[in-house]
């Protein structure tokens, strides 16, 4: 059975910095290339070994969009799903039995969540945060702003 503190140490011997939030819990920021900063916590239960990353918040329309896609997505994903919290917050969980786990099922469940946090992000922020995203770069372009963290949704304005 794996511990928390063997994951504690892979994670450490990765270069990532484990930061207790309880005696079963850990949480880690790891940087994505859509996703600036993914949190990723990790948790160990009695049983069971849980992973979870916010993915992003509530949206602000389109809402049976964003959840025919994540729903979609799920039928693809093997160890993990994209789930809701009871704010409506997008999320990715994973679990597993931990009797048999190795580090390389933690390995490899952190992975599936950061790289699925990262693809998924600027996906759900167009279907769920269109109009905002167009009111942000109609402001910056009007007022002579940068919009270089914008550039991802520049095929909604170049038509």
């Amino acid at each position: 059975m794996i511990s928390l503190s063997e994951v504690r140490q892979y994670l450490s011997n990765n270069g990532l910095e484990p930061q207790d939030v309880s005696e079963s819990a850990l949480v880690i920021t790891v940087q994505g290339n859509a996703k600036l900063k993914i949190n990723v916590a990790l948790a160990i239960g009695e049983h069971t070994f849980r992973i979870e990353s916010f993915v992003a918040r509530n949206p602000d329309e389109n809402h049976e969009n964003v959840y025919r896609w994540i729903l979609e997505e799920n039928r693809k994903l093997l160890t993990v799903a994209f789930c809701l919290d009871t704010f409506g917050d997008i999320y990715l969980r994973g679990s597993m039995p931990i009797a048999n786990m190795t580090i390389s099922d933690v390995d490899q469940l952190l992975g599936v969540v950061i790289a699925e946090s990262d693809r998924s992000f600027n996906t759900l922020l167009e279907l769920g945060f269109k109009s905002a995203i167009e009111r942000e770069w109609a402001w910056r372009t009007s007022n002579g702003m940068d919009t270089a963290n914008l550039q991802a949704f520049a095929h909604l304005f170049n038509n």
